[in-house]
């Protein structure tokens, strides 16, 4: 596990963050169980063990220490057994939808391990867990459970009830939703690896109040200056097969398999003229593994974002993430059993950028956000 191995200053941290934003339940409930919400949780996890945050990410775990991938949750300690969302799949309906109840369960678990087999890859993941902070009348419990795929091999006890499908595999227990199309999973906390007493003030408000009047004016600028996103298909949402990622197949001259670009439609130059530098300029992306690239803009009206040299992208994005054998035509079906057609990018200086990948219709609601204003 990873809590245990941690050095005592960055655990004693944490525990001090977790109080101190425990403390302030009453601003949010009246509740003698500590609120925490779980964005805020992850960032304390992150800054308190100087791990890399995923949250923006879009991916199967929150944060990155390493090698290890880390699911962050956080839920009521209850009967110590609390089923919890771990994945959602409204956007791959039509994969499942027609299928029965057992083929069903076997589709998204197809899904839920392609999409954690994608992360590992991005991220160079080799292991992972579950960290979950539970919540209880005056207190705290730290519980951690190693993350693993669902077999699929061992799936048995199938059995809807009301509007989910519920089956284990030998190891966990889940269910399925149907209405909402998320996977659920059942954490067995009947032991800790910590815990620890969390005193909910009385009237936070003063408390903020007077901590936020010695600090009126004090700003801080962030390290992301502009965020845009990018289809990874082409025009009319359709994924191309002489073009894009497919642009090694492209007629004329003999290309290298992995000679791809990530399209660059001219509706997203109508909002964000100026978020790339010029034609041919090269600047530096760096990649969620830590990696750089050198990358620049190319072709007519420059349409296409290409690295340099070219092979790197493709090299990147079709074998080592998507796993594709040369020669494999990148398809619509790719980006449904990742969940992802869209590319997160961060702009922080005029040569500095990151890159990361977005879920399904990301660049579409980019858009409708840039058109309304927002």
């Amino acid at each position: 596990m990873f809590y245990k191995t941690q050095i005592k200053e960055q655990k004693d941290k944490y525990r001090e963050y977790l109080q101190i934003i425990g403390s302030l339940s009453n601003l949010f409930s009246s509740s003698v169980i500590p609120y925490l919400y779980y964005r805020i949780a992850e960032k304390m996890f992150c800054k308190a063990f100087e791990a890399k945050d995923l949250s923006r990410g879009d991916v199967s775990f929150d944060a990155q220490k390493g090698s290890l991938g880390i699911g962050l949750k956080t839920f009521l300690r209850s009967n110590n057994k609390s089923i919890q969302k771990i994945a959602e799949f409204n956007r791959d309906r039509d994969l499942y939808n027609h299928l029965i109840d057992v083929d069903k369960i076997k589709k998204i678990s197809e899904l839920r391990n392609a999409r954690i087999d994608f992360t590992n890859s991005l991220y160079n993941i080799d292991d992972s867990i579950y960290h979950c902070v539970v919540r209880d009348k005056g207190n705290f419990f730290i519980y951690e459970e190693k993350t693993n795929k669902i077999d699929i091999n061992s799936i048995t006890d199938v059995k809807q009830k009301k509007s989910s499908i519920f089956f284990n595999d030998g190891i966990y227990e889940y269910s399925f939703s149907l209405s909402k199309s998320t996977l659920m999973k059942r954490f067995n906390t009947s032991s800790f690896v910590d815990s620890f007493k969390v005193d909910i003030l009385e009237n936070p408000l003063e408390a903020l109040f007077s901590l936020v009047q010695k600090d009126l004016g004090y700003m801080t600028s962030s390290r992301i200056k502009k965020t845009v996103y990018l289809p990874l298909y082409g025009s009319n949402n359709k994924v191309y097969e002489r073009s894009g990622l497919n642009q090694w197949n492209a007629n004329g001259r003999v290309r290298h398999y992995d000679e791809v670009y990530i399209p660059i439609p001219q509706n997203f130059y109508k909002y964000q003229s100026d978020f790339f530098p010029q034609k041919d300029i090269i600047f530096t992306m760096k990649l969620p593994n830590g990696k750089s690239m050198d990358m620049k803009l190319c072709q007519e009206n420059n349409k296409a974002l290409m690295s340099n040299p070219n092979k790197e992208l493709g090299k990147w994005i079709l074998r080592d993430l998507f796993k594709l054998s040369d020669g494999e035509l990148v398809t619509d079906n790719i980006f449904k059993l990742y969940g992802v057609d869209s590319v997160r990018i961060d702009k922080l200086s005029s040569l500095k950028y990151e890159i990361n990948f977005a879920k399904i219709g990301s660049y579409e609601s980019f858009i409708m956000k840039q058109e309304s204003g927002i």
